[in-house]
C-alpha cells in the first residue's frame, strides 16, 4: 500500500497567487526551536503502527483485519526497499548527510531497524494471537503440518506430488555450486542434509515458488470449514521427495529484501525506455538490506546466511512463522458478507446525471452548464472521468485529447478511450510518466501500446516526474468556437485503485483554466515550464512560493486582527520551509488544522512553536489520498486541491499542478470534509504534544466515535436520491 492510493474553478481569480516578485520565504532566522521537526523515516513507521492498530482493533470486520496485516507486510517491505536502501546506500558512497532532525546517518539507520524489528514482532502477535484465533472461530482455518489428521496428510501428499513437487527447483551449495542467487521478497528454505554415506553435510536453497498460491486450501473434510496450509510448510514436511538418499537435520524459512530503487541519468540516456528497462533488470540484483528468520533457525544456518548475503546482525529479523503475511492478500479475499466491510455502490454525481430521466448523460453539457467537483470512492469514477473520455473519444466534435498518466491499471479503458480517439482520426497526447516507482514497466508496456495506435506519447521534461493529474479535451462547437474542457485531480487515472483511493477531481469548462492547461501540456512536451500561470500552481517553480506566501497573508491577517486560518490535507507533510511557514503562522495567532495520512515532520500542540497547530489522521476503508489547501483569506476563502505532497520530491523534482475553486458550494463542501474530520465526534489518530500519535476512537462514556468514511457514503448517497 506501501503496498500503497489519492476539482473545481467557476468565476473570477484572484490575481494574488501569480504575482511571485515580492515571495514571502521562511528562512530560520534563529526564532525557531532547533529540534523543531520529527524525523520523516520513525514517522513513517508510526504512519505503519496505524496500519498495523486496524488490524488489532476486534470491531474492524474481520478479512480486513487480515487485509490490513497484508498492508502493513506489503508498505513495510516497500519501504526497506527505498527509504532503507537509498539510506545504506549513501552511507556506502559517504554521500548521506544529517537528517531533518540532524541525526548521523548511521544512527538513524540503527533507529529504524530497532523500530522495525519491534513492529514486526508486534505485527507477528497480532496475528498469531488476534486475527488467526478469529479466523479460526468463523470457519477460516490455517493448520500447519502437525496439525493434520493422518487422512488429510495423505490427501495432501497427493496434492504436493501432482501440483507442487514439479514445480520445485532445490539448489545444492558446494565447490561445484557456489551460493544461488536469493531474488528479493522471495520466501525459501534452507536447508541442510547429510549424506549417510560420506557422513558429510550439505546445505541446500529450497526457494517457494511465487507462481503457487501461498496458502494451499486443504480438501473439503464435510465439517464446513475453510483450511489451508501456508505453501512454505507444506514442501518443507516433503523435503525427502527432494533430497532422496540424504537425510534432511535442519530446515528454516527465510526471506530477503532487497534494494529495489531505480536510478537514472536521464541526461546521459538517449532513450529513456531502454535505460529504464536496463535498470529494471538491474533491480533484481540490488543489494540485500533485510533478512527475515524464524525464530527456529540454527548458529549454524544463520552464520551462514549472514556471510553469504553480506548483512549485519542489525538487519537480521528473527520472527514467529509464518514469515511473509504479505500473504494474507490471498485469505482476504474470502467471500463473506459479514466478515468484509458492507458493499458500497458508488453514486454518479448529482451535475453528471441527465436533465430528464429518459435522456442518456452528456458530460460535456454538464459541465458546460456548471464546474462538477467529484468525490472519489463515494461518486463513481466509471461515470465521471471515464465516461469523459470515452465521451471525447466517440464525439466527432472532439479534436483533441492531451492527458497525463502516472500510474493506471492493466485493461484500462482509459488507455483503451485513448486508443479509440486516435485510432479515430483525433490528436492525442499522451504524457507517460514510465518512471513511476514500481510501475515502470506497466508503463513501458502502455506507452509503446498507444504509440503503436498512433497516440503522441512523451515522457515530460529531463529530471523531473510528471505527477499531476490532467485531462484536457478541445471540443469544437456552435460557430466554429473552440472550447477547452478540463479535468484536474488529486488521484490517478486508474479505475481499479478509485474504487479504494479517496480523491478529488474537478471538471471545468472556465476558458482560463483550459488556455493555462494548455499551454502547461505544451511546455510538458517541449523543454520547459513557463514562470506564471492564471489559475494554476505548478511545481517545481511557484507551487511552494505560492503556499508560502498564503500562509504569509494568514499570518499578516491574524496580527492585524482579522478572519484567519489555515486547513490543509495531506498525504505527507515533510517539507521545511512549509513547515516553518506554519509555526511563524501559528505563532501569529492563526488557528491551523493538519490532516494528514502517512509521515508528519510538524510538531503540533507545543508552545511558543505550534500551539495553534492540530494535527489528525484518518485511515479505514478507503486510503485518504486528495490534497486540499484552505486559507481563510479575510472572509474570502482560497481553496486550492491538487496532486502535490508537502515533500522535498512534490516541491523540487516533480511537476505538479493545485487549481483554485471558486464555486461557493465547492468551498462549502471542502469546508464541511474539514469540519467532519476534526470534529471530536470523529475516530481518529491525535499527533499529541509529546510527539506520539494516540488513536481516539472511543468517547468518554465508552461509545464508538464516528466513523467519518461510512459518514460521507451516508450523505453522499442521500445527496443523489434528494435531489434527482
Amino acid at each position: 500500500m506501501d503496498s500503497e492510493a489519492y476539482v473545481d474553478g467557476a468565476a473570477v481569480t484572484n490575481d494574488l497567487i501569480d504575482d511571485f516578485d515580492d515571495i514571502v520565504t521562511f528562512d530560520d532566522d534563529g526564532t525557531l526551536p532547533g529540534d523543531r521537526y520529527l524525523d520523516r523515516e520513525i514517522s513513517w513507521l508510526a504512519f505503519n503502527q496505524r496500519v498495523l492498530e486496524l488490524a488489532e482493533d476486534a470491531e474492524t470486520p474481520l478479512l480486513e483485519r487480515a487485509n490490513f496485516l497484508a498492508i502493513f507486510a506489503s508498505n513495510l517491505d516497500e519501504f526497506f526497499m527505498v527509504r532503507v536502501a537509498g539510506l545504506k546506500r549513501r552511507i556506502a558512497t559517504g554521500l548521506a548527510v544529517p537528517t531533518n532532525v540532524g541525526t548521523a546517518p548511521v544512527d538513524v539507520l540503527a533507529a529504524i531497524n530497532a523500530k522495525a524489528y519491534e513492529l514486526q514482532k508486534r505485527h507477528a502477535v497480532a496475528f498469531s494471537d488476534f486475527v488467526k484465533p478469529d479466523l479460526d472461530a468463523a470457519g477460516i482455518h490455517i493448520e500447519m503440518w502437525s496439525d493434520l489428521a493422518e487422512a488429510d496428510r495423505e490427501r495432501m501428499h497427493d496434492v504436493f506430488s501432482t501440483q507442487i513437487f514439479p514445480v520445485l527447483m532445490p539448489l545444492a551449495v558446494d565447490p561445484a555450486h557456489p551460493f544461488p542467487y536469493i531474488s528479493g521478497l522471495s520466501l525459501n528454505l534452507a536447508v541442510r542434509v547429510r549424506n549417510p554415506k560420506t557422513e558429510k553435510q550439505e546445505f541446500a536453497r529450497l526457494k517457494v515458488p511465487q507462481v503457487l498460491p501461498r496458502f494451499v486450501q486443504l480438501p473439503d473434510d464435510n465439517s464446513g470449514r475453510l483450511r489451508f496450509i501456508p505453501l512454505e510448510d507444506l514442501i518443507a514436511n516433503h523435503l525427502q521427495d527432494l533430497f532422496p538418499g540424504m537425510e534432511v537435520n535442519e530446515h528454516h524459512v527465510f526471506r530477503v529484501t532487497r534494494n529495489e530503487d531505480v536510478e537514472i541519468d536521464e541526461d546521459e540516456s538517449e532513450n529513456l525506455i531502454q535505460a529504464l528497462e536496463k535498470e529494471l533488470l538491474r533491480r533484481r540484483f540490488g543489494p540485500p538490506i533485510r533478512l527475515e528468520i524464524t525464530e527456529d533457525m540454527d548458529p549454524v544456518t544463520l552464520e551462514l546466511l549472514v556471510r553469504e548475503l553480506d548483512i549485519t546482525d542489525q538487519e537480521v529479523y528473527r520472527l514467529p512463522a509464518p514469515l511473509d503475511l504479505a500473504g494474507l492478500f490471498e485469505i482476504a479475499k474470502i467471500a463473506g458478507p459479514e466478515l468484509h466491510y458492507p458493499k458500497h455502490l458508488p453514486t454518479t454525481a448529482v451535475q453528471l446525471l441527465p436533465t430528464e430521466p429518459n435522456m442518456a448523460p452528456d458530460i460535456f453539457a454538464s459541465i458546460s452548464r456548471r464546474d462538477v467537483l467529484v468525490h472519489h470512492p463515494y461518486e463513481s469514477f466509471a461515470t465521471s472521468v471515464q465516461a469523459f473520455l470515452e465521451q471525447a473519444a466517440t464525439d466527432p466534435n472532439v479534436l483533441a485529447i492531451k492527458q497525463t498518466l502516472y500510474r493506471t491499471s492493466g485493461d484500462s479503458p482509459i488507455i483503451e478511450a485513448l486508443i479509440d480517439a486516435a485510432e479515430a482520426g483525433k490528436q492525442v497526447l499522451a504524457l507517460v510518466e514510465i518512471k513511476a516507482r514500481f510501475d515502470e514497466q506497466n508503463n513501458i508496456t502502455w506507452a509503446r501500446k498507444l504509440e503503436k495506435a498512433g497516440v503522441h506519447v512523451v515522457y515530460g521534461l529531463v529530471g523531473l516526474k510528471t505527477h499531476c493529474k490532467l485531462a484536457l479535451v478541445i471540443r469544437q462547437e456552435k460557430g466554429g468556437r473552440l472550447r477547452h474542457y478540463t479535468h484536474i485531480g488529486t488521484g490517478n487515472y486508474n479505475p481499479k485503485t478509485s474504487r479504494i483511493y479517496e480523491d478529488l477531481g474537478l471538471f471545468t469548462a472556465d476558458d482560463q483554466v483550459g488556455k493555462d492547461v494548455t499551454r502547461l501540456f505544451n511546455e510538458l512536451s517541449g523543454y520547459a515550464i513557463e514562470k506564471k500561470f492564471k489559475r494554476l500552481l505548478v511545481a517545481p517553480l511557484h507551487l511552494r512560493k505560492g503556499l508560502v506566501k498564503r500562509i504569509a497573508v494568514e499570518a499578516e491577517n491574524a496580527k492585524a486582527g482579522k478572519p484567519s486560518g489555515i486547513r490543509i490535507k495531506i498525504n505527507s507533510m515533510v517539507d521545511e520551509e512549509i513547515i516553518d511557514a506554519l509555526y511563524h503562522a501559528s505563532n501569529a495567532g492563526v488557528p491551523i488544522d493538519i490532516w494528514v495520512r502517512g509521515i508528519c515532520s510538524l510538531k503540533a500542540g507545543q508552545p511558543g512553536l505550534s500551539e495553534n497547530i492540530r494535527v489528525r489522521s484518518i485511515l479505514g476503508r478507503y486510503l485518504e489520498h486528495s490534497r486540499l489547501f484552505s486559507f481563510a483569506n479575510d472572509g474570502d476563502p482560497q481553496v486550492y486541491i491538487g496532486s502535490a505532497d508537502m515533500m522535498h520530491r512534490n516541491l523540487d523534482r516533480r511537476v505538479e499542478v493545485l487549481v483554485r475553486l471558486v464555486q461557493e458550494d465547492h468551498l462549502r463542501e471542502v469546508d464541511a470534509l474539514f469540519d467532519l474530520a476534526m470534529s471530536p465526534e470523529t475516530s481518529s489518530w491525535h499527533l499529541e504534544a509529546d510527539e506520539t500519535w494516540v488513536r481516539h476512537s472511543r468517547a468518554d462514556d465508552g461509545t464508538r466515535l464516528a466513523d467519518m468514511q461510512d459518514g460521507l457514503m451516508r450523505q453522499i448517497s442521500k445527496r443523489r436520491r434528494s435531489t434527482r
